[in-house]
């Protein structure tokens, strides 16, 4: 299927290594900026607070009948992926010192997090027992992805209550098809999730609301239009063509994308990560590009930012995919590739 995008695709590869219940249901809308950077303020505050108040209750050892510091930790984890999220999705009409002055005020959340997450789970101390260790039930928790995550501390839960949502999860090799309409831009049936998926081909068709997808190795991805936002959790060996308003790229190596996109995309701790313009092909795609009012090319697919290199000089992390090396066309109809 589609085999000469695929050998192009991976011959660039050879030689080199190879998630809150309350997820937004749309990205809010805000009047100007400094609307925007005051509810960011707020939040921000707000789990300060609750980050201070479990801190002096276990420092002080003050007992409190009333929470469960464990579960607090966890809501509060959520809350900061959530203020996490809401940056990413109005990036596009904020200015850049204000974006990454946002995303400083969140990782030094997730470091205050993790220093009270240490006072309540303290760490295990070291000893020798005879334990068996527990194999891994699923492949593609293997490789650099894998090790990704085990180091992600509190900030892999931003996926973990994405399971709730519909989704093609723990596949290999297969070739994974959904087709969209309109009654799935409303409610949760408009948000999808790839993850876990390795050596598969994915096809979706139509509109979608939200496309959440994590630890994909070495597959093929093809989206018509995502009138929100797309996230992407760790990813290796891919190949995206995706269209939405809004993208976050996290942990990608060696991975191709073809983009069309209102905002400028995001990638942050990623590497070898290359981009194109938007080249999918299914009958109907134009009706659906309009609808999501994705329509018009905004050449935002080369103006990537980079939010772990702040210099002034290009980013070594990211290209602009040559022409002679670039997919003109890729009907997933037909599967058909044009050069």
């Amino acid at each position: 299927m589609l085999e000469r995008l695929s050998n192009r695709h991976h011959s660039r590869l050879a030689g080199k290594s190879v998630l809150d219940s309350t997820i937004l249901n749309a990205p809010p809308s805000f009047e100007s900026t400094q609307s925007f950077l005051s509810k960011f303020s707020q939040s921000k505050v707000y789990i300060e607070s609750c980050l201070s108040q479990i801190h002096q209750q276990q420092e002080n050892q003050i007992p409190d009948s009333d929470s469960n510091p464990k579960t607090d930790i966890e809501k509060i984890s959520l809350s900061i992926s959530d203020l996490e999220k809401l940056v990413a999705e109005n990036s596009y009409f904020l200015p850049s010192y204000e974006v990454r002055t946002c995303l400083k005020n969140i990782a030094d959340l997730k470091q205050s997090l993790d220093d009270v997450t240490s006072l309540v789970i303290p760490k295990k101390k070291f000893s020798f027992k005879n334990k068996p260790s527990k194999k891994p039930t699923n492949p593609v928790h293997n490789d650099a992805v894998s090790e990704n995550n085990q180091n992600a501390g509190p900030d892999k839960l931003r996926f973990k209550h994405l399971s709730v949502l519909p989704g093609f999860r723990d596949k290999e090799n297969e070739v994974l098809v959904k087709e969209f309409d309109k009654s799935d831009t409303h409610g949760q049936n408009g948000e999808f999730t790839l993850s876990g998926l390795r050596n598969c081909e994915v096809r979706l068709k139509g509109c979608l609301r939200a496309l959440f997808m994590d630890r994909l190795i070495n597959c093929r991805i093809y989206v018509g239009a995502v009138m929100g936002s797309v996230l992407i959790e760790g990813a290796e060996g891919c190949f995206f063509i995706l269209a939405s308003h809004q993208i976050r790229i996290h942990n990608a190596k060696n991975c191709d994308f073809y983009l069309r996109v209102r905002s400028r995309p995001i990638i942050e701790d990623c590497n070898g990560v290359r981009f194109a313009p938007y080249c999918l092909s299914y009958e109907g795609i134009e009706k659906d590009l309009e609808e999501a009012n994705l329509g018009e090319e905004t050449g935002n697919w080369a103006n990537v930012d980079d939010f772990r290199w702040l210099r002034a000089v290009q980013s070594p992390n990211w290209s602009v995919l040559p022409d002679n090396e670039r997919i003109q066309t890729v009907d997933i109809l037909n599967s058909r590739v044009t050069d």
